[in-house]
């Protein structure tokens, strides 16, 4: 394959995007696009909760999630009278909670300030909770066919590689010439296949983590990076920062009927989700049963859970877990006071109270708990 000479990178750069784009990529996209609900019927709504949902998501998670969350909740006023154990339970699995905070209070603005519409032009989406330049573009072009770029990390990807652009796309400079280099081969007529025909692409042939599918790309012929053979170089971004380890011991304690859980605060991580109780540290069962015992309550015996972590973005949690079996005549009623427990039916747990997928690894075991082998009394 000819290399690209740097006066022919040069000139690229300087011209822009070469203006067949539009026409390769919306080519390929109607030959192969994924059949998507948001995509069949792309009102402004289903728009809206589809890339909302998506952000820090795979597609094939989100499916379900949103058929579930529609069939519940199908309009912005069902969304903006939602309560917030509700809400949250949609969402549990999802993470990233704020996302669905942000949601609510959107279409609550929306119904008070916009008569239930959503508005169309996007600057006056990125003045609602949640909603970024991304966001924005996507609901405008895709919902409403407004001549506006959707950028997002897949797009990011396949623009530098296409222009062999070495600069930090984590930089808010960056973004905007990306936006305005988008604009300018935005086809009028399809904006909004136009957009998604650039996500796709990210998506599922020009691949992070240095496994692009070069063959399969109908910007092939036009790509800098592929055409010099350096296309596993781009994007550059600054380097994240090492995540936070916090050891936890997560507590399932159960009597005969019940098991105790705990609201997280109103603020911070995991706002105002259920979990189960936990101690900050890696303790071991005798340490665990002397918590359990100052607490009022009279153990029969424990269990280990084993151990797992969950990672979050700024940090990760190395959990252990224990099951402890408390006796009948225990105050539990007392203790939930005192601690802020509240000990629930375990299958209401799983049917009413939102748990973040962090404890996903103990919920699983929770069903089974009862059965659980003695490991000390």
């Amino acid at each position: 394959m000819q290399k690209v000479t740097q006066i022919q990178q040069l000139d690229r750069k300087i011209s822009g995007l070469p203006p067949q784009i539009a026409t390769l990529l919306l080519d390929w996209y109607d030959k192969g696009r994924r059949i998507l609900p948001w995509r069949e019927d792309p009102s402004p709504y289903h728009v809206w909760l589809s890339e909302i949902m998506l952000q820090q998501t795979r597609v094939e998670a989100v499916r379900p999630y949103f058929e579930r969350f529609l069939a519940r909740l199908p309009d912005i006023q069902s969304l903006a009278c939602a309560g917030e154990d509700e809400l949250l339970k949609l969402w549990e699995g999802l993470g990233y909670y704020n996302r669905v905070r942000n949601l609510q209070k959107a279409a609550r603005i929306i119904m008070e300030n916009y008569q239930g519409e959503i508005p169309a032009d996007s600057e006056l989406l990125q003045k609602l909770p949640g909603i970024g330049s991304y966001t924005a573009g996507a609901v405008s072009s895709i919902a409403f066919g407004k001549k506006v770029p959707a950028v997002d990390g897949n797009v990011f990807r396949v623009y530098t590689r296409l222009m062999m652009d070495g600069r930090d796309i984590l930089q808010n400079t960056m973004r905007r010439a990306v936006e305005l280099a988008f604009t300018e081969v935005i086809p009028e007529n399809r904006p909004g296949d136009f957009n998604q025909a650039l996500m796709e692409l990210g998506a599922v042939t020009c691949l992070p983590n240095g496994a692009p599918k070069c063959t399969d790309c109908p910007l092939q012929e036009i790509c800098l990076s592929h055409q010099s053979g350096c296309e596993t170089g781009y994007p550059v971004k600054t380097p994240k920062k090492p995540r936070k380890i916090e050891e936890k011991t997560i507590l399932i304690i159960q009597n005969e009927t019940k098991t105790a859980i705990r609201k997280r605060p109103d603020h911070g991580l995991l706002a105002g989700l259920y979990e189960f109780p936990s101690l900050p540290g890696r303790l071991n069962a005798e340490a665990v049963l002397s918590v359990v015992k100052e607490s009022g309550l009279s153990p029969l015996y424990i269990s280990s859970l084993g151990d797992t972590k969950h990672i979050f973005t700024h940090r990760e949690w190395q959990m252990t877990g224990y099951y402890i079996r408390i006796d009948e005549l225990s105050p539990v009623a007392e203790t939930a006071e005192k601690l802020h427990y509240m000990f629930v039916d375990k299958n209401q747990i799983e049917r009413t109270y939102p748990v973040p997928s962090a404890y996903s690894f103990y919920m699983k075991q929770l069903k089974g708990a009862s059965a659980m082998p003695t490991d000390k009394k």
